[in-house]
């Protein structure tokens, strides 16, 4: 499996599926399963019991995963493809579309 090349905190652009289109910014990735959770998109219902938390339960919309394959880095409001390049013995992230460092 390669390296997933969405982190935490990215701006990221949907390709695929019901919210194709959509941006948001990823705001969990779980690397084991390659998938991220992108802020307002693929919101699911939860029904929810009344708890302690939660006084009155009923229905909440939550984010719910989406598949890495599924999102496009946005760099400079462009999708991009991202790759890696090593500079002064780093590993750094790089924006295929202008060859520019990302982080």
């Amino acid at each position: 499996m390669s390296a997933m090349k969405i982190k935490k905190g990215d701006t990221v652009r949907v390709i695929a599926g019901k919210d194709k289109f959509k941006e948001g910014k990823v705001s969990s990735v779980d690397k084991k399963n390659n998938k991220v959770t992108v802020e307002g998109v693929n919101m699911r219902t939860k029904h929810t019991k009344p708890s302690a938390q939660n006084q009155n339960g009923g229905i909440v919309t939550q984010e719910g995963p989406i598949d890495a394959s599924n999102v496009m880095y946005v760099h400079k409001g462009q999708p991009t493809r991202v790759g890696y390049k090593f500079e002064d013995g780093k590993k750094v992230r790089v924006a295929k579309s202008t060859g520019e460092v990302i982080d």
